[in-house]
């Protein structure tokens, strides 16, 4: 009788340890062929971590991450070849009569908390002159990115959460206008920053309350061979929090490093900061007054504990 219940028990670990796995593969070799199909399978009111892996393939679907669901590790077989794609852009006349927009034109939304992903591209591919194409739409809290790309045009990352927090690692992040932007506490560290066209890397919606925007430390910003008129920055909102800390600027980017967004009134709450830039585009001597070079002192309270907290990605 106890190899009995001994059996039984083990059979029914297993049982939950293999429902904790999903795979997505579009051959049907996996436990289902869309990804929003997986993430539907994640029961509401989740509290254990589940890994959806993802088999190599060109995913075109609109996919929403509900905030039901939270613990979600996304891991893709091949960040060049595990990409999920969608051609939202704002402007979109949607069937039931209501236009869509930016908060609406994402490829991917994350509406969960604890949210991670690995390996995998996520893009919106509207084009050019779509004007607002979100590639990845970030509302939930505590979602983090590790060796991932998020690519397309203008207004790629939209980090819309406000009082969240977030973290990229190692990660590509490719645009042309504001293509990070939003309210959330961001993290990136050692990624590749790139720009596609004479605009600005960030637009920031910092509340005034919150201590830090988008921190960026050891990235390396590059852009097409063409461009060479880029901003680090401007504020979306008054009080917009960026630093860039020990990054490469290649020479795209402008001698005054920043924009006030055609409103002077920004440059007394913008607050908009650099320490140890190097590279063609770095030029400490000439950025605009209003932001500020940060002292070996003052760069100390950018760790990454004073950021993000008691989490750890």
């Amino acid at each position: 009788m106890k190899n009995f219940l001994l059996y039984f028990v083990l059979i029914a670990s297993l049982q939950v340890n293999a429902q904790q796995k999903i795979i997505v593969a579009q051959d049907g070799t996996g436990n289902y062929r869309s990804v929003q199909e997986a993430f539907d399978g994640v029961p509401a009111g989740n509290t254990k971590p589940v890994t959806i892996f993802v088999k190599k393939g060109i995913y075109k679907e609109r996919i929403i991450v509900d905030a039901r669901k939270n613990f979600i590790n996304l891991i893709g077989e091949d960040k060049e070849k595990t990409i999920l794609t969608f051609n939202n852009h704002s402007g979109t006349k949607l069937a039931n009569g209501d236009t869509m927009n930016t908060w609406s034109s994402a490829s991917f939304f994350v509406y969960a908390d604890d949210f991670h992903a690995e390996q995998i591209s996520f893009e919106n591919n509207a084009g050019f002159t779509a004007g607002q194409a979100v590639a990845l739409r970030i509302e939930g809290n505590r979602a983090s990115f590790f060796n991932c790309k998020i690519t397309g045009f203008q207004d790629v990352l939209f980090l819309s959460g406000t009082g969240v927090k977030h973290y990229f690692k190692d990660c590509y992040i490719e645009g042309t206008t504001d293509f990070i932007f939003g309210a959330a506490t961001a993290v990136f560290q050692s990624c590749h920053i790139h720009s596609k066209k004479n605009s600005h890397i960030t637009a920031a919606s910092t509340a005034s309350n919150i201590p830090f925007g988008f921190v960026f430390f050891d990235c390396n910003l590059t852009a097409d061979s063409s461009i060479d008129k880029v901003s680090l920055g401007r504020p979306w909102r008054p009080d917009a929090s960026v630093a860039y800390i020990n990054c490469r600027m290649d020479k795209h980017i402008i001698p005054d490093g920043w924009n006030n967004w055609k409103n002077p009134a920004n440059e007394t709450t913008a607050r908009f900061a650099e320490y140890h830039s190097s590279g063609p585009g770095a030029n400490a001597a000439a950025r605009v007054k209003w932001s500020n070079q940060l002292t070996d002192e003052e760069v100390k309270k950018y760790s990454i504990e004073n950021i993000l907290g008691n989490w750890k990605p």
